[in-house]
């Protein structure tokens, strides 16, 4: 794996002591779910707080709009059907709110698709709570679509009344998650404590959450964990669905996310869980190595998704594969024309297309689900291949 330069290693020396004087004021440990929030999301030093490039070929990964254009075209075709459809709204209808806009290169799309179907929102909206993917949110969507910076504003929490269309694309899965496991004595916690100059894994006692969710999964499985499963949850996915649910007065919730439902992501042969980091395209599974420079993740329960959407007034419309939301939403019909006469640019369609459709790659893992308050129209992508039941 390519080491990190002496600069950034410093970074992450200076993020590493922040968090291992929280845990030496915790008495030995932190919970995983802190430590994650901190390797994360520490102002000026966590991952995505600090000012290195996360998405493309310079960064550590890559999401569906970098990979292609086609995404955020079928995208575009969700929203158009929701986008003046919407009572009390003008002729340029509703508005989209999106989280986590990553580069920009998601909504810039977006909006130049949308001006093709004759559908531009009155405004898109963005949350990011990282100042330096917002200034390159600016610059990609200044240079790319300068006609409608106007329409484009950044917010700093969830709107009040929001009648459009909200997306999530691979924002859940940044959501700080908690590690457990099954030990001889039961479920507990696996924190994080200090050890050798860096981290490791420690046992931590279970309180009454989570041994909820062990009986919310055994009741999925249809029987109880085995001795020495590993996995995560996410505690504070609720709440955070309850804010963005609250913020949808009327239209349609998108969230797509790499994950799977309840029986089959706690499925006993996978039993150490989904836990990965992600630096310079290789992944991995230690979270402690180089705070501060890697991605930390883990794969979504969209069963919980679904419960706590459902909770807070949402009604589901659909859950499907990417694969399927793509082809149901006219992916052969947003095709590159010009690509049809030009061999380089055929090759590199194809390419794009099987990396978002194929099993092996995007198609299978990644999921979309779609929800929805005050809204009886039909979302495109969701018409195909309907999952709902297995949630």
């Amino acid at each position: 794996m390519l080491q990190p330069g002496s600069a950034a290693l410093a970074h992450s020396d200076a993020l590493s002591a922040q968090i291992a004087a929280e845990i030496a004021a915790a008495g030995g440990a932190i919970r995983f779910a802190r430590y994650m929030e901190m390797a994360l999301y520490t102002p000026g030093l966590g991952y995505y707080s600090a000012g290195a490039t996360k998405f493309g070929d310079a960064g550590d990964f890559v999401t569906a709009p970098e990979i292609s254009p086609l995404f955020a075209r079928c995208l575009a075709r969700n929203c158009a059907a929701v986008l003046g459809t919407l009572s009390g709204v003008g002729s340029e209808g509703g508005e989209i709110f999106e989280l986590g806009a990553g580069s920009g290169a998601m909504a810039a799309e977006l909006l130049l698709a949308l001006e093709q179907l004759n559908a531009l929102p009155a405004h898109y909206l963005i949350l990011e709570t990282s100042g330096e993917l917002r200034q390159r949110q600016q610059r990609t969507l200044a240079d790319r679509v300068p006609a409608y910076a106007d329409r484009v504003r950044w917010l700093d929490c969830p709107p009040r009344a929001l009648r459009g269309v909200i997306l999530a694309n691979e924002v859940i899965d940044a959501l700080p998650c908690e590690r457990f496991r099954i030990g001889e004595d039961g479920i507990e916690y696996l924190g994080v404590g200090c050890r050798d100059g860096g981290f490791d894994w420690q046992g931590l006692p279970a309180d009454a959450a989570l041994l909820d969710q062990q009986t919310r999964i055994a009741d999925a499985l249809g029987q109880s964990l085995p001795a020495g499963f590993r996995s995560e949850w996410r505690p504070m996915l609720e709440p955070w669905l309850a804010g963005i649910a609250g913020a949808l007065e009327q239209g349609l919730l998108l969230l797509v996310d790499y994950g799977l439902p309840r029986a089959q992501l706690y499925h006993p042969q996978r039993g150490d869980g989904t836990l990965i980091c992600h630096y310079r395209h290789r992944a991995h599974d230690d979270p402690f190595l180089w705070p501060g420079l890697q991605d930390i993740t883990a794969w979504v329960d969209f069963t919980m998704v679904a419960e706590a959407a459902q909770q807070h007034g949402l009604l589901l419309d659909g859950f499907t594969t990417q694969a399927a939301f793509l082809i149901a939403s006219g992916l052969e019909e947003v095709l590159d024309p010009a690509a049809e006469a030009d061999p380089r640019r055929r090759m590199e369609q194809g390419r794009q297309i099987r990396w978002l459709t194929l099993p092996g790659e995007m198609g299978e893992g990644f999921k979309v689900a779609g929800f929805s308050r005050r809204w009886d129209g039909e979302c495109p992508g969701l018409t195909g291949d309907d999952l709902s039941g297995s949630l």
